[in-house]
């Protein structure tokens, strides 16, 4: 099995980012020749030739560009090892940056998250939300420790990606007890015409409502599509329009927004996945976050006790 020489990537990382073997001798605290000649026992193993002069400096070859990412990718990786041991053994708190796709219900990225707050070991979390395919980007970068995103990585974004399906939970339609009164009668015929407020068209679950609509035959009047979906049910409070929300967090969807279950959704689900850059997964916040998920908020106990996922919605098509 062939290795790779750790000194000399380092020496080469060290000169590509520096621009200039003087530069890089002196971090390194070694005559310009030394590193000179580890260079070129570097590029030999390799079989291929890393830099090439430009007046003063060395410039990168196009086999330079491919080995400096990857330099880069390793050294990153291990100052944050370093970052995370040392934290650990000070009793700082441990770092977790995770994106949150600008689709998943804040109330359900609140009841995955927040339990970590609350482990033994102090930990920072920050949340950064925006596009799934912005925060890929990120998360190539490094920027990011795991994302939560409603559907799998797109595929057409070039960077390697693992899917970690967290659960999934039924969707019901909730609105104002004006509504409910009207609504939920009848369900679901009596959405018929009724005012909706719905997810932007992008999105999984509002192509996956649309198809259950079009498939009881209902046709309700739209009076509003949002990507943000805690604005959503702000409108919902409002009472401008009956809305879908997970069961998995109905009673907070309920008590907070001063709504009502109207019925369940057949066949309807709202998934949670995590996504990184490994496959198997190592940060222990990410791994704390995952077992959260899987157990306290898509558990089976969690779905079948529900009073809008059982007793509320028995009887309904």
């Amino acid at each position: 099995m062939e290795w790779v020489n750790y000194h000399h990537l380092l020496y080469f990382w060290l000169v590509a980012r520096e621009g200039s073997l003087a530069r890089a001798s002196a971090e390194l605290h070694l005559a310009q020749s030394t590193v000179s000649k580890q260079l070129h026992q570097f590029e030999e193993g390799l079989g291929h030739v890393l830099f090439i002069k430009s007046g003063r400096r060395l410039v990168l070859t196009d086999s330079g560009q491919v080995a400096f990412r990857y330099a880069e990718e390793i050294f990153g990786l291990g100052r944050e090892m370093l970052d995370t041991l040392r934290s650990r053994a000070v009793g700082k708190p441990l770092r977790v940056t995770v994106g949150i796709a600008d689709a998943v219900p804040k109330l359900v990225a609140e009841r995955v998250l927040g339990p970590i707050l609350a482990l033994p070991q102090p930990v920072r979390l920050i949340c950064r939300e925006d596009t799934p395919d912005r925060l890929l980007a990120s998360l190539a970068l490094h920027e990011l420790d795991v994302i939560l995103t409603d559907a799998p990585a797109n595929p057409n974004v070039k960077v390697k990606a693992f899917n970690h399906l967290l659960g999934e939970s039924e969707i019901g339609f909730f609105g104002h007890p004006n509504l409910v009164s009207r609504f939920q009668p009848g369900f679901p015929a009596s959405l018929e015409g009724a005012p909706m407020l719905l997810p932007t068209e992008d999105t999984v679950l509002r192509r996956a409502i649309e198809q259950w609509l079009a498939s009881v035959g209902v046709r309700p009047n739209i009076v509003g599509e949002f990507e943000d979906n805690a604005l959503l049910k702000v409108f919902g409070t409002r009472g401008a329009g009956v809305f879908p929300a997970s069961l998995a967090i109905a009673e907070e969807v309920e008590a907070q927004y001063a709504v009502k279950f109207i019925g369940k959704v057949p066949g309807v689900c709202e998934r949670l996945y995590a996504v990184t850059i490994e496959r198997r997964l190592q940060h222990p916040i990410v791994v704390a976050i995952c077992e959260t998920a899987r157990s306290d908020v898509f558990g089976a106990k969690e779905r079948s006790t529900h009073p809008s996922s059982s007793s509320r919605s028995s009887g309904q098509t």
